[in-house]
This record gives C-alpha cells, sequence and structure tokens, in this order.
C-alpha cells in the first residue's frame, strides 16, 4: 500500500517488536479477542467471557513464571499495539513448543503477522533452544497459512475435527519448523 506521495506504508520486520505481554495491553487485547475475524479462526471462546482478555493475559504472565508459556504484545515503530505472538505450550523438557500469532484489524495486509512470526521463531530457537516448533492453523485461514509458509514451517498435514467451538468441529493444518530449516 503506498501512500500519495508514493512511499510505502507497509511495516517492514524490522519496524515490529515484541514487548512481554502484561495488563497494560489490556484494552487493546480486549479489543483484539472481540474481533469476529479473530474468533473465527482461533480457539478463543465465542462469545469470550466478559473477563477473557485479563485472564488470557494473566495466563501468560503467570506462564512466564513458570516457563510453561509466554505471551508478547507486538507493537510498531512507534509503540502501537498491532498484535500478539504467542507461545501457548512450551514443553522444555522436549524442547519443543506450539508458537501462535494475531493481528490486530487496523494492521492486517501489512506483512505483521510475517513479522511476528519471525520474530517468535527467532526467540523461540534462541532463548527456549526450541529443537521443534509448531504451528496450529485453521483450515480456512488462507491469510495465516501463507504466513506459515513464508516463514520457512514446513505442512505435515490436516489434523481432522481437531477443536470444537460452538458445537462445531473444525479441522487445522499442522505446521512445524526445526532450527536447521530455511527461514
Amino acid at each position: 500500500m503506498t501512500d500519495v506521495a508514493g512511499c510505502d506504508n507497509r511495516l517492514r520486520m524490522t519496524d515490529v517488536s515484541l514487548v512481554p505481554l502484561d495488563d497494560r495491553w489490556l484494552d487493546d487485547v480486549s479489543a483484539l479477542v472481540a474481533d469476529p475475524t479473530v474468533l473465527a479462526f482461533t480457539r478463543i471462546p465465542e462469545p469470550p467471557p466478559p473477563d477473557f482478555a485479563q485472564t488470557w493475559i494473566g495466563s501468560y504472565v503467570a506462564g512466564r513464571s513458570d516457563g510453561t508459556r509466554e505471551g508478547f504484545a507486538a507493537v510498531d515503530a512507534r509503540g502501537r499495539f498491532v498484535g500478539v505472538g504467542l507461545a501457548p505450550q512450551i514443553d522444555r523438557d522436549d524442547a519443543e513448543a506450539e508458537l501462535g500469532y494475531i493481528v490486530s484489524a487496523h494492521a492486517r495486509g501489512q506483512g505483521v503477522a510475517t513479522a511476528i512470526l519471525r520474530r517468535l521463531t527467532d526467540w523461540a530457537f534462541a532463548e527456549l533452544g526450541a529443537q521443534r516448533l509448531i504451528l496450529i492453523i485453521d483450515v480456512d485461514n488462507h491469510a495465516s497459512l501463507r504466513v506459515a509458509e513464508r516463514c520457512g514451517y514446513h505442512r505435515e498435514g490436516v489434523m481432522r475435527s481437531i477443536h470444537i467451538k460452538q458445537q462445531r468441529r473444525s479441522d487445522a493444518v499442522l505446521w512445524s519448523r526445526l532450527p536447521g530449516d530455511p527461514g
């Protein structure tokens, strides 16, 4: 996307930073988890309970303390919230982690998901010493499937009927990345 002067307004990967997710991002996360697109493609309950955002953030803060999960707010160069990068499951014994990312509506289509996943992947390999990273992506989330491929993840296959939400079961694609895989 370009502005009237012809300058590129897309965020560059270097313009997205990950900072620890905590209560200072509560309003932003509340808006994120209320977004119909987010609800359609994530395991967030639909509708989310009134205190869901605060409880969800709290689970990542607690997980940071015990090493079982990690959450980051993704911010642009001006410090504006553009989404989250998550490690909802970290298995330190097996050196594995599940990763995920959610982009705010105002930042979609600007390369933010790719930037978040690249930063999150680098973090998991460097800081966790992960030997296997996985993504679980709804089969209908075509934009996210492209992000996984763009970030060097390998499609392992479709996990049929893996999630249930609002009495409906859905399929998800399992992706993985190992430290030696090209990015």
